[in-house]
C-alpha cells in the first residue's frame, strides 16, 4: 500500500483487542474488478477521508477491505441472538468484517464495517456474499433515515465486486461500507452471558457505558444506570419509527444496538396505505414484526438484554432481578411520551395542550386514516395545507367524511401550526416502489434513478418544483410489496 493511502486514513483496533472471546481475525474476499457504485462524499469528510482516494483504485479496495494499512486488524464479531423469538446461541458475522474504528472530525469514534466480503467462520451454510440490490436498499434507506433526524448507522460507500452470485438468478455481487458509532448489539451481551463468562460481561458493559453511555459511569449502580440508559435510547427510536412508518422487518435482538441506532435495512420499508398490520418481509409469516408489534418486539428485547444484565445489577440474583424488572417498566411511559409528543407535533398542536384535547385528536383521526388506507406520509404533509384552509387534499382520501369534518373543525379550534406542521412531516421517504425501480435500475448498470432519489430524500422536509414523482403515493399497480434480506 501507498504512503499516501497509509496516512490517509488508520483503523484503531479497539473492538478487535479488547474483545477477543467475541472477535475472529479475518480477511475480506478478494474482489476480482471491484468497481465504485456510490460514495458519500459529506460522510467522507466527516469521517476525516479524502473522498478523491476513496475514489481512486487504491481507495475502492480499502473500502471493501482488499488494501488495508499493515497495522489493521478486521473481524468478524461473535454474538448471540434471539431470531423470531427463536433463541440462537450463535451467529456472529457470517458475512460481515468489523475493519476498525477510526475517530472523526469530532473526535467521536466510528465503526468501519463491511456487508458482502465474504463467508467467515460464523457464515453456516451462506456464501457470505451481498448483491447490488440489496447494498443499495441499505444506502438509500440508512441515508434517508439521517435525513429524517432518526438514529441510524450510515452509508459511506457501495462497490461492485465483479463477482456473480446465486440466489433465484444470477445477480452482480456487492460490498457496502457501513459506519455505526458501533455494532455492539444486545445478542453481544447474550454471547458473553451465555458462556457465564462475568468478566467477559463486565468488560463489554464498561465499553459500552465508555463509548455510549458516559453519565453511567457515575451512577450509584453503572449497569443498572446502562440498562436504564439503553430502555431510554430505545423508546425513542422505535417511537420514531413509528411516527414516519417505517417498519424495520427483522427486530431480531442481534438487530437491536446498545447505542440506539437503527441497524441492519434487510427486508425494511416505509408504510404506503395507513395500515398497522403491515408485514412487508418474506420470512416474517406470522407478522412478529409487524408495524403495530414494534413498540411491544423493543420491550421483549430489552427484556433479553437485562437478562444478560442481571449479574452485574446486583450480587443478590432476587434483588437485581427486581430492579431490572422495575427498569423495563419504564419502557412503556417512556416510548408511549415519545410517540405522543411526536403525534402532537404532527397535528401541529401547541405546547401545553391538554392531554384530554389532544389524546382524542390524535386516536380519532388515525382512526378515519386507517379506515381508509390514507397513504401515510402524504396524508400527514398534506394536513399542513389544511391548517392553511385547504383541506381537499385530506378529505380526498377519507371515507367518512361526516367525522373527518366535526374532527377538523375541533383540530382548527387549537390553531395548528402548519410550518412547525411542515418542519416534521416529511413530504419525501424511500417510497418502495421508487426504490425498487432504482434498485433494477442499479442492477442493470443505470445509477442515475438511484441518484435522483438520493437527491430527494437527502431534504426531505423541503419540497421542491421538479420533484413531484417521489412525493407521490405507490399506484395501485404495485400491488402488496415484498422485501427480502438478499442472503
Amino acid at each position: 500500500m501507498s504512503h499516501s493511502a497509509e496516512s490517509t486514513i488508520a483503523f484503531e483496533g479497539h473492538f478487535a483487542r479488547d474483545f477477543p472471546e467475541l472477535a475472529v481475525p479475518w480477511r475480506a474476499e478478494e474482489a476480482p474488478d471491484p468497481q465504485l457504485l456510490l460514495v458519500n462524499e459529506p460522510l467522507a469528510v466527516e469521517l476525516g477521508f479524502d473522498p478523491g482516494f476513496l475514489r481512486s483504485p487504491e481507495g475502492v479496495r480499502l473500502l471493501i477491505g482488499n488494501a488495508l494499512p499493515e497495522d489493521a486488524t478486521p473481524v468478524a464479531q461473535g454474538y448471540s441472538g434471539h431470531q423470531f423469538g427463536f433463541y440462537s446461541p450463535r451467529l456472529g458475522d457470517g458475512r460481515a468484517l468489523l475493519l476498525g474504528e477510526v475517530a472523526d472530525t469530532d473526535g467521536k469514534l466510528r465503526d468501519i464495517h463491511l456487508k458482502g466480503s465474504g463467508r467467515t467462520p460464523f457464515a453456516r451454510n451462506g456464501d457470505g456474499r451481498a448483491v447490488v440490490g440489496p447494498m443499495l436498499r441499505e444506502y438509500i434507506v440508512s441515508e434517508a433515515m439521517h435525513a429524517l433526524n432518526i438514529p441510524t448507522t450510515r452509508s459511506l460507500a457501495v462497490v461492485a465486486t465483479g463477482l456473480s452470485v446465486q440466489r433465484e438468478t444470477v445477480l452482480p455481487g456487492a460490498v457496502l461500507t457501513r459506519v455505526a458509532s458501533s455494532h455492539i448489539r444486545v445478542g453481544s451481551f447474550q454471547y458473553a452471558r451465555a458462556g457465564n463468562d462475568i468478566e467477559l460481561l463486565r468488560r463489554l458493559a464498561d465499553h459500552a457505558i465508555e463509548r455510549h453511555h458516559p453519565s453511567s459511569s457515575t451512577a450509584d449502580n453503572p449497569y443498572l444506570a446502562l440498562l436504564k440508559g439503553v430502555i431510554a435510547v430505545q423508546a425513542r427510536l422505535v417511537a420514531q419509527w413509528m411516527l414516519v412508518g417505517f417498519v424495520h422487518g427483522v427486530m431480531n435482538t442481534d438487530n437491536m444496538t446498545v447505542s440506539g441506532e437503527t441497524i441492519d435495512y434487510g427486508p425494511c420499508a416505509f408504510m404506503d396505505g395507513f395500515d398497522p398490520g403491515a408485514v412487508y418481509s418474506s420470512i416474517d409469516e406470522q407478522g412478529r414484526y409487524a408495524y403495530r408489534n414494534q413498540p411491544v418486539v423493543a420491550e421483549w428485547n430489552l427484556a433479553r438484554f437485562a437478562e444478560s444484565l442481571v449479574p452485574l445489577i446486583h450480587d443478590d440474583e432476587e434483588q437485581a432481578v427486581a430492579l431490572a424488572v422495575e427498569a423495563l417498566g419504564g419502557f412503556r411511559q417512556q416510548y408511549s411520551a415519545a410517540w405522543f409528543s411526536g403525534m402532537q407535533a404532527k397535528l401541529g398542536l401547541p405546547e401545553g395542550i391538554d392531554d384530554a384535547v389532544a389524546s382524542p385528536l390524535v386516536d380519532d383521526l388515525l382512526m378515519l386514516v386507517q379506515e381508509a388506507r390514507a397513504d401515510y406520509t402524504s396524508f400527514f404533509r398534506n394536513l399542513g395545507k389544511a391548517a392553511r384552509g385547504d383541506a381537499e387534499p385530506v378529505r380526498g382520501v377519507l371515507l367518512d367524511l361526516p367525522a373527518f369534518d366535526d374532527w377538523l373543525e375541533r383540530w382548527r379550534a387549537q390553531k395548528p401550526d402548519a410550518d412547525a406542521m411542515d418542519r416534521v412531516n416529511p413530504i419525501y421517504i424511500p417510497r418502495n416502489h421508487l426504490v425498487e425501480e432504482a434498485l433494477a435500475a442499479a442492477t442493470n448498470g443505470d445509477k442515475g434513478p438511484t441518484a435522483e432519489l438520493l437527491e430527494a430524500l437527502s431534504s426531505p422536509y423541503s419540497e421542491r418544483p421538479g420533484l413531484e414523482k417521489f412525493a407521490a403515493p405507490a399506484p395501485e399497480s404495485f400491488g402488496p410489496y415484498r422485501t427480502f434480506c438478499g442472503t
